[in-house]
């Protein structure tokens, strides 16, 4: 890693952040000059943050993606997810009483990542109401992807996980779901092996149960995976 200075391209970046919306840019530049950051370059591979540390600083992603994954109790690495930029991660950890990142976050593509104190993270956030509010919603997406996460991981059978994951993607009245996941990114998303993924695929789509309607769009039988 190496640090760089924020310049304005960059700073456009961290005004498109949720924990910024709907701020006036005029506003929102004069909240960054209050924080005490720093900025990193990092390259594919390089690790960020590793399972354990303190959180001691807001974090930004400004450019690029990690990945996230967890090491388990029986020792072995599960992905969580990838965070595209720009955003701020691991929010709901900077002020908890046991504030340390329950992952490791590697670096996916090549990132740029903003870290702000949390002091001068704290001081700011509670000057502004705006900026309290935005980062109660940031925090509470993060404990719902959580949840729908240990959802997923819960679940014994492929095909349960993959219709957890599937219904956790419906959003639209037609039953289409978009997945944004190559088969073996999703097959490690989900914890288990590529074939075993593709053979349950197939089986679902045989009895009805989905429906490809190409690469990455898929049509769902939300009735008969009910009965299921």
């Amino acid at each position: 890693m190496k640090r760089i200075e924020l310049n304005d391209t960059l700073r456009s970046l961290l005004y498109e952040i949720p924990l910024f919306k709907d701020l006036p840019d005029a506003e929102v530049k004069l909240l960054i000059d209050d924080l005490d950051y720093v900025v990193y370059a990092y390259e594919k591979g390089e690790e960020v943050i590793h399972q354990g540390d303190l959180c001691r600083s807001l974090c930004i992603l400004l450019k690029g993606i990690l990945q996230v994954d967890i090491i388990d109790a029986n020792g072995d690495s599960v992905l969580i997810e990838h965070i595209t930029a720009p955003r701020s991660f691991a929010t709901s950890h900077l002020f908890q009483e046991d504030n340390r990142f329950p992952a490791t976050f590697t670096v996916k593509a090549n990132s740029i990542l903003l870290t702000a104190t949390k002091e001068s993270a704290f001081n700011l956030i509670s000057k502004h109401p705006n900026l309290l509010k935005n980062f109660f919603c940031v925090s509470g997406r993060c404990n719902v992807c959580t949840t729908a996460r240990l959802d997923i991981l819960s679940r014994k059978t492929v095909r349960d996980r993959l219709i957890v994951y599937l219904t956790h993607l419906h959003r639209m009245e037609d039953n289409l779901v978009r997945i944004r996941l190559s088969q073996g990114q999703l097959a490690a998303y989900l914890n288990v092996s590529r074939q075993a993924l593709s053979t349950e695929i197939n089986k679902m789509e045989k009895e009805e149960l989905i429906k490809r309607r190409d690469e990455n769009l898929v049509e769902l039988n939300l009735s008969l995976m009910k009965t299921i």
